[in-house]
């Protein structure tokens, strides 16, 4: 059968084709996909990117916003609950397996500016999720390199350190999805209990010297004057703090990875909906607390000089009052334990865009097949993520406006998303709160992108890249037979099944009136051009395009018999001699017999008839069709044959 057959459940087709590939490792991650992990298990994934932040984020918050720092960390803790968190509770619902915001700004947009829309969106979540690995293997290598007892080993050999954290975290996922997620629960857990034990020292140290709050207070005061001014000036800084929303789309797209009920389905699978609520809120407020903590007893204990550039707090600030108040022994094992959670770090984003490209790439026709599977991917991705190593000098500062561009927008397109949702929906109340959340994620991308116009830059890179290479694979895979499966009503089937000891001659009609006149004509031209005798049957072939832009398909061929005497067949897909080439392989496949396929030359310049059908599906259909028939059936034995007149 040249036509496909039809598409299994997400999990389920995924470890197929990895099977029919040889490729265990995808196989292993697809089945793991399928089957699933306990939400808890899962959260540990996501949270590798969300919880290392408490790396870098205090410190940012330090340098951004001074002894303003907690209040201005309340403010981002108040956005994440009362914002981030009930938009992706939202968008979890609405796109179940993993698709993220991005798959409900597709539904709204046909065509080709449909297409285009979500590669520009799917340019930031790459800038997203690539700099995440990046960025998070060189903040790594920055304590790694920092850490007293190792700097005069290491020192000036931070690109080499963090290019190998990449090469061992892609190591990883070739290895198997199921060691990764191990892996993270182990890291994510020893780091959480480590951290708790950081803030109940600091907190601790500051119950003993009472004389910091008040001297921090008074700081307040002399600085920012009352409480209104203080909370103006901590919204104003706020968009430097994005990064602590960094966690969010991650936990969306692992949602195939999360064991929902057994009762679940793929047209509702209520338990993976409700087991990826509980992960993004558990995450939330593990996280909003540690932020808060966090931030307060770096700011009380910590001289302001130090989290400067050069100073010994700058960018770890907690592993600073690690050495300092707990000793060297403690500090090195907590470093040890960042060191491994920001390098693994990038495992969300890595499993993020393992789930999230693969969906929409090659359906688009805009990669190659090898794109779905796990290890090839897992390769390009590392190599991706060695160049950006090289352009940034593994230089952490350097990459977080692209960092906090790619977050800022994507979860601001989560909040447009559920607000039309909500919307269309005639829930108005939630239409007017997902509104301001999203008026206010706006605001945040767009002071991001003033102060750090290179974040937007680095995106547009991605953006461009990922568009110009999407292309260039469509132009390439244009002659590709595109249909997923061929699908005969009664009546097709009853004119295919008449044919099964001669053969089927198809007639290509481009619909008109379709009036008695039409198909007279029509027939008398087609049997004076090719000299058909007048005995043979001949049935006509009608192709509707509806949206040029979609690749792959399934295809619907419905029969009819019009004014009593005209046999059609009619189909509806995104290109025309992909239809065609389609339904006559199947023909054969099902009669034994090789169709005739009869076309009539169209008029006009030949590049401008292919331009027509790589854009709009339609053009000179006669000699694509047969292009399609050729790669689709190297044998020419058993290729339909195609007549132009």
């Amino acid at each position: 059968m040249s036509a496909e057959k039809p598409a299994q459940t997400s999990g389920e087709g995924q470890a197929a084709e990895a099977v029919e590939s040889g490729d265990s490792t995808t196989a292993q991650a697809a089945q793991g996909a399928h089957t699933g992990q306990r939400w808890w298990r899962v959260m540990c994934l996501t949270g590798l990117d969300y919880f290392s932040t408490l790396g870098y984020q205090p410190g940012i918050a330090a340098l951004a916003a001074g002894v303003l720092s907690p209040i201005a960390t309340i403010v981002l803790v108040v956005v994440t609950l009362l914002g981030a968190l009930p938009v992706y509770h939202r968008v979890a619902q609405e796109s179940p397996r993993g698709e993220g915001s991005i798959a409900m700004l597709e539904r709204l947009l046909s065509f080709w500016k449909g297409k285009l829309f979500v590669l520009a969106l799917l340019g930031f979540a790459a800038t997203d999720f690539l700099i995440t690995i990046t960025l998070s293997a060189a903040d790594a290598s920055a304590h790694l390199v920092e850490n007293p007892h190792l700097n005069s080993l290491l020192g000036n050999k931070q690109v080499l350190i963090t290019m190998v954290l990449v090469a061992l975290l892609g190591a990883v996922f070739l290895k198997g999805f199921g060691e990764a997620i191990g892996l993270a629960v182990f890291l994510v857990g020893a780091y959480l209990v480590l951290n708790v034990v950081v803030v109940a020292v600091g907190l601790w140290e500051i119950a003993k010297a009472p004389h910091v709050v008040t001297d921090w207070t008074d700081a307040l005061t002399a600085q920012h004057g009352n409480p209104i001014v203080m909370v103006g000036v901590a919204l104003v800084t706020f968009p430097k703090l994005a990064l602590g929303l960094s966690g969010f789309e991650t936990g969306v797209a692992v949602m195939p990875h999360i064991k929902g009920d057994a009762t679940d389905t793929e047209a509702n699978p209520a338990g993976r909906i409700r087991g990826t609520r509980k992960l993004l809120t558990t995450a939330a407020v593990i996280m909003s607390v540690f932020l808060i903590a966090t931030s307060f007893i770096t700011t009380l204990l910590i001289p302001a000089d130090q989290f400067k550039p050069g100073g010994e707090a700058n960018g770890r600030a907690l592993a600073f009052l690690a050495h300092e108040y707990l000793g060297g022994t403690f500090g090195s094992v907590y470093d040890l334990s960042t060191i491994a959670i920001l390098w693994f770090a990038g495992a969300s984003a890595m499993a993020g865009m393992l789930n999230l490209l693969p969906r929409y790439l090659p359906r688009y026709g805009m990669a190659p097949h090898w794109a779905r599977a796990v290890r090839p991917m897992v390769i390009v991705l590392t190599l991706i993520g060695f160049l950006v190593t090289w352009i940034f000098d593994a230089d952490v500062d350097a990459q977080g406006g692209a960092y906090a561009t790619g977050v800022l927008v994507l979860i601001s397109s989560a909040a447009i998303a559920v607000t039309i949702a909500a919307h269309k929906r005639g829930q108005r109340g939630w239409t007017y709160g997902f509104g301001a959340i999203a008026a206010i994620f706006l605001y945040t991308t767009v002071l991001n992108v003033m102060e750090r116009p290179d974040g937007l830059k680095i995106g547009a890179c991605f953006i461009a890249g990922i568009i110009l290479l999407s292309l260039l694979s469509r132009l390439r895979r244009a002659f590709e037979l595109r249909v997923t499966n061929v699908v005969l009503d009664d009546v097709a089937e009853r004119f295919i099944r008449d044919y099964a000891h001669r053969p089927l001659r198809l007639i290509a009609n481009e619909p008109s009136n379709r009036d008695v006149a039409e198909y007279r004509d029509k027939i008398r031209q087609i049997r004076a051009d090719n000299d058909i005798p007048g005995e043979d049957d001949l049935v006509f072939v009608e192709v509707t395009v509806r949206d040029a832009s979609d690749f792959e398909a399934e295809l619907t061929v419905r029969g009819e018999v019009l004014h009593g005497r005209y046999r059609v067949l009619t189909l509806e897909s995104s290109s025309i001699p992909n239809a065609i080439a389609a339904l006559a392989l199947t023909v054969r496949d099902r009669t034994g017999q090789q169709p005739h396929l009869y076309f009539e030359w169209t008029e006009g310049n030949p590049f401008a008839q292919f331009m027509r059908f790589f854009l709009l599906g339609q053009g000179e259909v006669a000699p694509v069709t047969r292009e399609v028939l050729r790669e689709a059936e190297p044998d020419r034995s058993r290729r339909p044959r195609v007549h132009v007149g």
